[in-house]
Parts: structure tokens; C-alpha cells; sequence
């Protein structure tokens, strides 16, 4: 394949204390990512910067804007690549290799940054550079993946977080398959940033600029935030900052800081807080299912996992952003499997020993709740009410099969029909 041998090329030019650096700039349609990526180029301070810009549309209009945002671009030594036919982050990623070792091969520049359409997500790109090939090559031997940012829209960012629309309702989806919300996306494009830039602060007061701040903060406390007009920013802020590290960008959702015990709890001035929900006890399905059909004052985000008690083998997955919520089913708690087929490795097996429980093993509910001006101790209480009581846990765990169990019918096996299952439950 001509991405092997491009690579495979580079390796011997570049060495790894010399590689390109990249910043990639995610954001939804209209945020003003290409609004940033013109003031980078307008002020450069001597960089010789390269671009790809990727695009959804047949006209790549945010191609053009570029080329007409900076008429010295040719002149500067500098370089516009356009790839207009697909996502950057599915049916792209090959493209994408491609590019980004041609450029770094070429050794004529010393940035590269990299728009992706308003609806793709940041991890897919960031794992372009983790991929290697069948001949043990990698674009990380000659690109190095430096800051990874997020543009906000102050002014519709909660807006559109909490209407949950569907992308193809608004005519932007990517085909028929696209079942993602716009919601999906602005957390997936949060949660994984190394840099959050609030774009058009001076359209929104005071007060809602530092309420969103803090929203973001929560979110993704790992996250450097800043606020933008026009998108002018500090060019230090998202060139060469050395911020990106792959693991720790995949453990920075803010849900799993609080998950941890590493993020605050309390709430904030604008009543920002985030709490775990912790039990032991299965929940019940159908009172289950009815808390996930009512609205969650105040909840932001909200991801975990959880067990009922109709289907006590498996692990289920609760995943909420703004206006709409999804359960899927991932696996199966140690306590169902046979000893042969727990983890060989000590790390895990001693987790597990230090979580078990003698009734229910590894089973338990942790669902991890962020939002703005919540009644926690409702919240709480409300999810007490969905656990099994006293009463209904005596007859013992092999009874609990015959409660009624209101959610979807799904395959024997959670690993053959994921796909299926990842919208099982939609709120």
C-alpha cells in the first residue's frame, strides 16, 4: 500500500525529536473554526504552516474561504490541501495518512494544522496517528499530534446541547446510518479536547460567558479554556503546546474524573456541581425505565454503568448528553463467568478482589451525574426509588428473572449485536 512505503520512506528522513508538529480544530458547523484557522494564518509570527481542511460539502467552501482569507498564501511557501470527499475521521483516515506524511516527508514546513468538518469527531483523527500498519509503521514516526482543539459557539452551544436534534434532521448527517444527535457530537468533540476555545464571547453577557465556562470546566476539567472574539487567539495556546497525550485525553471526560474522585464535587458560584450515584442493589427494571423516560432537572451529562435485576449477568451501559440518554449492554460482570475466564492479568484480577462483594460479586450501579443547579438529594432519592427493596430481594436472585422488564429484547450475547444495541434506549 503507497501509505506503508510513504511512511516507510519518512522514517528513515525524520527522526523522532523531528517530527511535524499537528493541531487538529474540531467544532459544530458554524462555531468558527476556519475563523481561527485565518487569524492563525494572518499571524503566524514566521511559521511556515501547513493545512489540510477537510469538507462534507461538494463546494468546499471552507477551502475557499481560507484561499481568500490569506492572499499571501502561495507566496508564503505554504500549502492548502483540500480533501472534500468524505469524513476525516471514517472514511478518510487513509487520505489523511497520506497527506500528513507527504507533508511532514517534505521537511518545508514547521506546523501543520488540520480542520475536520463540523461534524466529525476529535478521537477518530487522534487515533489516525495511533494506527499502524501490517509492516509496523506509524504516522506517529514522523507527525506528532500536539494539541487538539475545540471551538465552542457561545451563543448556541447550550441550545443545541439540550435539543438534542438529530444531524439528519438538519440535512447534515453522513447517509442513512448517521443515527448521532447533535448532542453526541458537541460532548464527544468536549470530552476529548486538549484546548476549548469559547468563540463570539462578545455576543453573549458577562454572566453566561463565565456560566458556560464553567459548564465546559466540568466537562472536561483537563482542558485549557479559552474565550475568543473573531477567533483571535493566542497562538500559543494552540501551537506547540506539547498538550496531547493520547491516553490521558481518553480519561479526561469529566464524568470520569468524578468517577475517580478527582474532579469537585461541590457546586460552583454558577451552581456547576457533579456527583457518583453508588449501590449495590439491582435496579428494577420497569422503575428503571420509567426514570429514564422523565426529565433530570438540571443534568448535563450523565454516563455510567449499572444491572437489573431481570438480566443480573450482564453490564449495561447509561450514556446522557443534554436532551437525550442511551443504554447499551457491554459486556458481562465476572461474577457471572466461570473462574477460567477471568483476567490473567494481576492488575485487574486484584481490582476486581478489591471490589467483590460476598452476595452480588462485582455487580454494582455507578452512575456519575454533572449539571447545573441539580437537586442532588432528589436526584439521589429518585434512584433509590429504582433499586430493588428489602421486600423484593428476599426471595434471592434467581426469582429476579420474572420481573417485568420493559426494555428491548437483545442478542444472547452482548458482543455479536453491539452495533444494534447502541441505541437501545433513546430519552
Amino acid at each position: 500500500m503507497n501509505t506503508v512505503l510513504d511512511l516507510a520512506g519518512a522514517d528513515r528522513r525524520r527522526g523522532p525529536d523531528d517530527r511535524l508538529p499537528v493541531t487538529v480544530l474540531s467544532g459544530f458547523l458554524g462555531a468558527g473554526k476556519t475563523t481561527v484557522l485565518n487569524h492563525v494564518l494572518h499571524n503566524r509570527e514566521g511559521l511556515r504552516v501547513a493545512v489540510i481542511v477537510n469538507d462534507m460539502s461538494e463546494v468546499n467552501i471552507d477551502a475557499q474561504l481560507v484561499e481568500q482569507g490569506g492572499a499571501a498564501l502561495s507566496r508564503t511557501d505554504e500549502q492548502l490541501v483540500e480533501m472534500s470527499n468524505g469524513c476525516i475521521c471514517c472514511t478518510l483516515r487513509e487520505d489523511l495518512l497520506k497527506e500528513v506524511a507527504r507533508l511532514a516527508e517534505a521537511r518545508r514546513f514547521d506546523y501543520l494544522l488540520i480542520e475536520s468538518t463540523g461534524i466529525s469527531e476529535p478521537m477518530p483523527v487522534a487515533e489516525t496517528f495511533q494506527f499502524e500498519s501490517e509492516s509496523g509503521h506509524s504516522l506517529s514516526t514522523v507527525a506528532r499530534l500536539d494539541t487538539l482543539v475545540t471551538v465552542v459557539d457561545a451563543v448556541n452551544f447550550l441550545k443545541d446541547y439540550h435539543e438534542a436534534e438529530d444531524l439528519r434532521a438538519r440535512g447534515i448527517g453522513i447517509g442513512d446510518e448517521d443515527e448521532r444527535t447533535i448532542t453526541d457530537l458537541l460532548i464527544d468533540q468536549i470530552e476529548f479536547a486538549t484546548v476549548l476555545i469559547i468563540n463570539k464571547a462578545d455576543l453573549v453577557s458577562e454572566l453566561e460567558l463565565a456560566e458556560l465556562s464553567a459548564i465546559l470546566a466540568r466537562l472536561n476539567p483537563d482542558a485549557r479554556c479559552v474565550t475568543a472574539r473573531h477567533g483571535h487567539v493566542d497562538l500559543k495556546t494552540i501551537l506547540n503546546t506539547s498538550g496531547f497525550d493520547f491516553e490521558r485525553a481518553s480519561q479526561a471526560a469529566g464524568w470520569m474524573q468524578t468517577l475517580r474522585g478527582e474532579a469537585r464535587s461541590e457546586a460552583d458560584e454558577y451552581g456547576i456541581a457533579s456527583f457518583v450515584f453508588r449501590a449495590r442493589r439491582p435496579f428494577h427494571p420497569e422503575r428503571l425505565w420509567q426514570f429514564f423516560q422523565e426529565p433530570w432537572p438540571g443534568v448535563l451529562r450523565s454516563k455510567g454503568l449499572f444491572w437489573i435485576a431481570s438480566r443480573p449477568d450482564l453490564i449495561a451501559l447509561w450514556s446522557q448528553a443534554g436532551g437525550t440518554g442511551a443504554v447499551r449492554w457491554v459486556g458481562r460482570w465476572y461474577a457471572a463467568l466461570p473462574k477460567a475466564q477471568w483476567p490473567e492479568d494481576e492488575e485487574e484480577y486484584q481490582r476486581v478482589q478489591g471490589v467483590w462483594d460476598p452476595e452480588y460479586g462485582d455487580r454494582s450501579q455507578e452512575l456519575v451525574l454533572i449539571g447545573r443547579k441539580m437537586d442532588q438529594a432528589a436526584l439521589m432519592a429518585r434512584l433509590e426509588t429504582c433499586l430493588l427493596t428489602e421486600e423484593e430481594l428476599a426471595p434471592g436472585l434467581a426469582t429476579w428473572g420474572a420481573a417485568a422488564d420493559p426494555f428491548p429484547v437483545m442478542a444472547e450475547s452482548p458482543a455479536e449485536d453491539q452495533e444494534a444495541d447502541d441505541d437501545l434506549l433513546r430519552v
